[in-house]
């Protein structure tokens, strides 16, 4: 069986969900979204960990072009995927309790987001990889213009401006390539084996950079997201902080790396650098927030951008963290914003000084933020705490300086965090917060989902770690092996 159906099936649900009445929306959602989960399931178990690609398709697509329908699922790409087919039925069970106006387009868009999200996960052409990169950009953009706050319209232009520009550069570097290719097609392999001049592989790496970077995003291409977060819907915020910047560290770990390492070569120490002025940037603007959705927000932009700088350090460490810690990311911010979701729910408010007491009438509520709370920060045993050791670990091979300021992340995000929960949980209660109830049905669920994840992944990781241990590995010795032969001075 191909990874054909595992795309298709969510753009097919999406069209279905068109005709179904909004009241039964979510509920025929929530059946497309697991029969999805099942379906990702079947290829995980039958999945082999090594590095070839498998359950694969390759279909002339527009053949006067070299334009083929290929796409695949190896070691690099399983756990995106499985993040995908996993967050998304989770965040659609995290809106039931809203009363969504003209459910059926909203949930129709993320469900057609799913499948923009799958194509950029599991594409072998670099003319389909864009046509998902832009295809997951569309409803998102509906999505936090129609459905979110006062200021959706003006944040969400610049989010589209900000993700769109960044993505035309990396057409215009797709193009080209395809132009240097003698076979005339986007296929990545190929892509992999062009020999191209260091001048054109450092306008290849920065065209790519900007695309990535953006999404993910790094310092100081983020301005976008703290915005876009605190307007969107909160199904919105979870598709973007939870999937969709994953698009970015992806991106830059199949494809612009192995496509130009001597761009790449040329510009690490300025991309890692960058990385790290955001973790600590992020992390003390994130001090500041009084709004609980801006402050995860921010922690957000400091998590990723240590994700961003192991990458570039670009040790097998270093990308294995990547990997993982993607998985991490998603579930834990997830669990944040649907926190966040509940509480300006019921209180109506996301203001931390307006907040406190709330665990004193809801026991569920506060050992399930404290857990989530415990994983973003890295506790051990917790999810959080494997992904970044190996990020650390990935940087301080590349350089201890920069390893002890990237590690400022988990002590910064530690206080912040904390302080957080102690002024929304304890302490005692206010005329608002007694009133809080405690969560139940799809709420509790939710919650016992991410908790258990956080909790299981943080005891035992290694499966998700030999999953893409093989893949990992064979990639980065692969570019390290080019940089050598080219005299490079790059030391992994």
């Amino acid at each position: 069986m191909t990874v054909s159906i595992l795309l298709f099936l969510p753009l097919l649900a999406a069209l279905i969900l068109v005709f179904v009445k909004n009241e039964q929306a979510k509920y025929a959602a929530l059946f497309f979204a697991v029969a999805e989960l099942a379906l990702s399931v079947y290829y995980l178990v039958n999945f082999v960990p090594d590095a070839s690609v498998q359950f694969a398709i390759d279909a002339s697509w527009i053949p006067q072009f070299g334009i083929y329908f290929s796409a695949g699922i190896d070691g690099i790409n399983i756990i995106p995927v499985m993040l995908t087919t996993l967050l998304v039925p989770i965040i659609i069970l995290t809106t039931f309790k809203h009363d969504q106006p003209r459910a059926n387009a909203f949930y129709a868009l993320m469900l057609f987001m799913q499948t923009g999200l799958l194509v950029v996960f599991t594409a072998l052409d670099g003319f389909l990889f864009y046509v998902g990169w832009e295809a997951a950009l569309i409803p998102i953009y509906f999505i936090c213009a129609l459905w979110g706050g006062e200021n959706r319209i003006k944040v969400t232009l610049k989010f589209f401006i900000y993700t769109f520009a960044g993505s035309l550069f990396m057409l215009v570097a797709l193009i080209y390539l395809y132009t240097q290719n003698p076979n005339k097609t986007f296929d990545i392999h190929e892509l992999y084996g062009l020999t191209l001049s260091l001048k054109a592989q450092g306008w290849l790496f920065l065209a790519f950079f900007l695309a990535f970077a953006i999404k993910m995003p790094i310092f100081p291409f983020h301005t976008w997201q703290p915005d876009t977060y605190t307007e969107a819907p909160s199904g919105g915020t979870m598709m973007l902080s939870g999937i969709m910047l994953k698009m970015g560290i992806y991106g830059a770990i199949r494809w612009m790396i192995p496509i130009a390492p001597q761009g790449f070569n040329k510009f690490y120490p300025y991309a890692i650098t960058l990385a790290v002025i955001g973790i600590v940037y992020a992390s003390i603007i994130a001090f500041r927030q009084k709004d609980g959705k801006r402050l995860v927000a921010y922690s957000s932009i400091a998590h990723v951008g240590l994700i961003a700088a192991a990458i570039f350090a670009w040790n097998v460490n270093g990308n294995q963290g990547a990997m993982i810690q993607m998985l991490n990311h998603g579930i834990n911010v997830v669990g944040l914003f649907f926190v966040w979701d509940i509480i300006s729910r019921k209180m109506n408010t996301r203001d931390l000084n307006q907040l406190g007491g709330i665990a004193k009438n809801s026991p569920w509520f506060a050992v399930s933020f404290l857990i989530i709370t415990l994983g973003t920060v890295a506790l051990p045993l917790t999810n959080g705490f494997i992904g970044e050791f190996l990020l650390l670990n990935g940087v301080y091979y590349y350089n201890v300086r920069l390893a002890i300021v990237a590690g400022t992340t988990i002590i910064l995000g530690g206080v912040y965090m904390l302080r957080m929960y102690k002024n929304v949980m304890q302490g005692p209660t206010n005329d608002l917060t007694i009133t809080f109830t405690d969560i139940t049905g799809s709420e509790r669920v939710v919650m016992v989902i991410i908790c258990a994840l956080i909790i299981i992944i943080g005891i035992y990781p290694q499966p998700i770690l030999h999953l893409s241990e093989a893949a990992v590995t064979e990639l980065t010795a692969t570019v390290n092996a080019k940089m050598s032969l080219l005299g490079s001075n790059f030391k992994p």
